[in-house]
């Protein structure tokens, strides 16, 4: 399966932006999909996931209650809506997709889309 991601830009801190995450194929119940980011210097680093049959979510800290992961099965596409950006969530933002749950939170999902950059400015 191919993941592509899109939605990034510039954004004035306190804005707002939703990335998506298309997928190549149908995404069966029990896939974990996510969204991973990193900055200039910084390793990667886990974001939010979700179960897609379920609909489980799980945030990093850093991002709760301001980002909120969704997914549309009739699109195969998960989105991710951040809100009150801050300038240290600039990074670039990548999707994945695994079928076990501690692979993906471990950021060694079987797949993965390119990034997209998110600049937040002060």
């Amino acid at each position: 399966v191919q993941l592509q991601a899109s939605g990034g830009g510039l954004v004035q801190a306190g804005g707002s932006l939703r990335l998506s995450c298309a997928a190549s194929q149908r995404i069966f119940s029990s896939a974990v999909m996510g969204w991973f980011r990193q900055a200039p210097g910084k390793e990667r680093e886990f974001v939010a996931a979700i179960r897609w049959g379920v609909g489980n979510q799980y945030y990093a800290n850093s991002v709760k209650g301001r980002f909120t992961i969704s997914s549309d099965k009739s699109k195969n596409t998960m989105y991710l809506q951040m809100n009150s950006l801050k300038p240290e969530d600039t990074a670039i933002y990548s999707c994945a997709k695994d079928s076990d749950w501690g692979e993906l939170m471990a950021g060694k999902a079987d797949y993965w889309g390119q990034g997209t950059q998110v600049t937040v400015s002060s």
